[in-house]
């Protein structure tokens, strides 16, 4: 039997942790499949429970230097879990096991026969349900949260625990290197000439003494704190059988650190004449490096966030009313079937159908779109929503995991977990690299000690290390990462991380999502259709009409009025009559807008209007009527229209010759509308929130590398699972989180000019590898020839460091777009904007 598990793993750091623990449970008889992720410190794998076991897989884990405490059997500790796997499994009223961590409990669906569902709760980071009287209690953010164990509490409460241990050791190392810097340019300048701050008996007055002592003591905390990670790495890899930039790092360091440490405090055990010291390379070596782990990282650990954001969208009470009585109760003991009462301004518990009642309800943070959505009787309410202006009472229907609010968290998670990693080249370089440079670092050796010349043989080994120590190969990435990230950041282009630049090169489809993306997000009246009155009379009577309304089609109306200098000011007797539109008094005439069931329920003939509003309504528009005294004086249309530069954005985009598709939960004419105004030609409309990941998951299945844009909760998922995921700075954190490509600016502008950077950045990582493997290859010859002193060899290789640097700094003054582009576009067209005016004659 096939079992999927996820264990957490304590001790990962970065990415060759995860290559690290791949391998190791690879070598495992039985195991299937293995994802391990560094980020949230988890290894996601399928095993044959007939052929190995969780002991023999924790005990491979431990063997590769890391620690899976949820596999540890516990001692005298109570279990906090709610039932274990065993007794579950074949128990009446269990229909579904889930493995988490270490596969050995479920969750059923139900609780048990005579469990309190009050006392259950569910823990946010693994899904297990647990009894509250025995789990780990935690109050975060005003919020009680429940765990299973303290693994879970630890994730939860700091995610970045492993990011914030790295950054003490990056300070350190930049710290200690500023230091030598300056004592550097000191010596140089004649400063600290003849200076004798050390004396030492045993060893006679030497130049470099003192300068070397002291270098010692700079460089000795930079060595073992800054470079503590790569040495626990090395020593993991070589566990693993393999060979990674950690070992590299460590060996190319540890070298040229004892070796100096030799020639200052023991020079007889240097068997030459010539004494210099490597304190310096290696300091700097391990700062370089240490910096862009963590820039590396830092962006990675922002998707740690998401889930827990969407999980903050829940409600935290639920009003249940049974025998006609209200009663506040948390909204994690609703159940399926129970009548639940929400009022104007709550948020929707749970998913539902309605049972009595009329509102409109505000669903953009679940489905991205603008415009409120009418309820009345047997309408689907989505949980996390809010009810903008009515009483609903409605019927649960689906609760805790089955709600559309957790399938979204679900497929974020999932999602996140499939994304593949980015080929990290200079690990894999590194596995042939490391085993290449040693033996000729020990051919080399043998070879000048079999002639006889024992100084040339060390000197010349030395020198091979330190010409091959992977400065420039280790910076190569971090450095091209850093400076285009950072170019990005000024141009409001954020990176969440390499493996999205090496996506972003092979993009060939990009599906944009319809609302708050291609569109404004947000209704605004396009059209005037004046039959019996101007147009600044029919605003004014209109927006008076709309300015005790909530509703954002009233807020459109307010603001186009206020545009042209309308005075806007409270009406008499306003009501907001739900699906069909408001009525009040202004200066004593009675005033009507709305669609036409309301004009019908008042019996008002609008027949010569309606050629225009079936017109305007074909292109995806909403018709309001406005009477007065029961005379129609004309029409007000309203739309999400597009961004002032969507056409000009898609167009470019086109140009790069990427398929251009727009996805969206709109009906279809609507979605038809918006994208002849832009430009597009394929469409996939009326697809709700959780099918959108199905579309990308479909096109990816064709062979397609894609990216998907979008700005709203419901896009999450699809952001997650495409190839690249871009998410517009306007839209919900949980977008942004989930996004790969993070733009500030609410500009589709910047997805071209994304593309454009993510691809440059990547085409300088390869020139720097290449360039940095290159100058490695080609100087270990002339080293192990004994034509290279050591002190030169560091010097070339600085050097070599510095070219990389150097190559990685001209990203700044790469060009992003093929002309300059008018930014005046994007400042759009003025709010209240209108784009037509029609003046029907007035029927008499």
């Amino acid at each position: 039997m096939i079992t999927n598990v996820t264990v957490r793993i304590e001790g990962m750091s970065c990415h060759s942790c995860e290559i690290n623990i791949e391998a190791a449970l690879k070598t495992v008889e039985g195991v299937r499949s293995v994802y391990v992720d560094a980020t949230k410190g988890e290894a996601q794998m399928a095993f044959d429970d007939s052929v190995t076991s969780l002991d023999k897989i924790r005990d491979r884990i431990k063997d590769a230097g890391y620690e899976a405490p949820d596999l540890e059997r516990p001692k005298k500790e109570p279990s906090r879990l709610l039932t274990p796997f065993s007794r579950i499994r074949h128990k009446p009223g269990a229909q579904r096991a889930q493995m988490t961590h270490a596969g050995t409990h479920a969750l059923p669906e139900q609780p048990p026969s005579g469990t309190d569902p009050s006392m259950l709760a569910r823990d946010p980071v693994c899904g297990m349900t647990v009894d509250k009287r025995s789990a780990i209690h935690k109050q975060i953010g005003g919020r009680d949260y429940y765990f299973c164990m303290e693994s879970c509490a630890r994730t939860f409460e700091n995610p970045e625990k492993e990011l914030k241990a790295l950054k003490r050791r990056v300070t350190i190392a930049l710290s200690g290197v500023l230091i030598l810097a300056v004592l550097r340019v000191a010596v140089f300048l004649g400063l600290a000439a003849g200076a004798t701050l050390v004396t030492w008996a045993p060893i006679p007055s030497l130049p470099w003494f003192t300068w070397g002592v002291w270098l010692f003591l700079l460089v000795t905390p930079i060595q073992f704190i800054g470079g503590w990670p790569f040495y626990i790495g090395a020593y993991r890899a070589l566990l693993s059988r393999r060979a990674n930039m950690d070992l590299l790092i460590s060996i190319g360091t540890l070298t040229a650190y004892f070796y100096s440490v030799a020639v200052i405090f023991a020079p007889s055990l240097v068997p030459v004449d010539v004494k210099d010291v490597y304190f310096e390379v290696s300091a700097i070596i391990i700062a370089f490096v240490l910096l862009g782990r963590f820039m590396e990282d830092y962006i990675r650990q922002r998707s740690s966030a998401a889930v827990r954001k969407l999980m903050d969208l829940r409600p935290l009470t639920a009003n249940m009313l049974r025998d006609g009585i209200e009663t506040t109760i948390p909204a994690d003991q609703v159940q399926v079937g129970d009548t639940l009462v929400v009022r104007p301004g709550e948020k929707i518990p749970a998913d539902g159908i309605v049972i009595e009642g009329q509102s409109t309800v505000d669903e953009k943070m679940i489905t991205g779109e603008s415009l409120p959505v009418e309820k009345a009787a047997k309408a689907e309410l989505v949980g996390a929503t809010t009810n903008l202006n009515g009483r609903l009472v409605f019927r649960a229907t689906r609760v805790g995991s089955e709600t559309a609010l957790s399938q979204i968290i679900r497929l974020v998670e999932q999602a996140q977990a499939n994304n593949a990693p980015i080929q990290r080249l200079a690990d894999n370089v590194s596995a042939v690299f490391v085993p290449a440079v040693l033996l000729s670092a020990l051919a080399t050796f043998l070879a000048w000690t079999f002639t006889g010349d024992l100084t040339l043989a060390v000197l010349s080994f030395v020198a091979v290390l330190i010409i091959s120590c992977p400065c420039a190969l280790g910076i190569a990435t971090p450095t091209a990462l850093m400076v285009g990230v950072g170019r990005g950041a000024e141009m409001g282009i954020l990176i969440r991380g390499g493996e999205y630049l090496e996506r972003a090169r092979k993009l060939q489809v990009i599906v944009l999502d319809k609302t708050g993306t291609i569109t404004q997000g947000r209704p605004k009246v396009t059209d005037i259709v004046a039959a019996e009155a101007s147009e600044n009379e029919l605003l004014s009577y209109a927006a008076t009409i709309e300015h005790g309304s909530e509703h954002p089609l009233a807020a459109a109306v307010v603001e186009a009025a206020k545009a042209r200098g309308i005075e806007v000011g409270p009406a008499d007797e306003f009501e907001a009559v739900a699906g069909s539109g408001v009525r009040g008094v202004v200066k004593g005439h009675k005033v009507l807008l709305g669609n036409r069931a309301f004009l019908q329920s008042e019996g008002i003939d609008y027949d010569h209007l309606e050629s225009d509003a079936a017109r305007l309504e074909s292109d995806g528009k909403t018709v309001m009527f406005l009477t007065v005294d029961k005379r129609l004086l004309g029409a007000l249309a309203l739309a999400d229209t597009p961004k002032p530069n969507s056409a000009h954005a898609i167009e470019q985009l086109k140009a790069m010759g990427l398929e251009v598709i727009m996805l969206t939960g709109d009906n279809e004419r609507t979605a038809k509308a918006i994208a002849k105004q832009v430009g597009i030609e394929r469409i996939i409309a009326g697809v709700p929130p959780w099918e959108k990941v199905n579309v990308i998951k479909k096109l990816q299945q064709e062979g397609k590398v894609v990216s998907m844009v979008g700005d709203g909760i419901n896009d999450s998922p699809a952001l997650a699972q495409a190839d690249v995921g871009i998410a517009l700075g306007s839209g919900s954190d949980i977008a942004k989180e989930t996004g790969g490509i993070i733009l500030i600016r609410d500009d589709l502008g910047d997805v071209v000019r994304g593309i454009w950077l993510s691809k440059a950045t990547m085409r300088k990582i390869r020139q720097n590898l290449a360039w940095a493997l290159g100058y490695n290859t080609a100087a270990i010859p002339i080293a192990a020839l004994g034509l290279l002193n050591p002190i030169i060899a560091a010097a070339a290789m600085s050097l070599s460091s510095l070219s990389v640097v150097l190559n990685a700094a001209t990203l700044k003054k790469t060009r992003l777009e093929p002309k300059a582009q008018r930014r005046a576009e994007r400042d759009g067209e003025p709010a209240g904007t209108i784009e037509q005016v029609i003046t029907v004659p007035s029927q008499t």
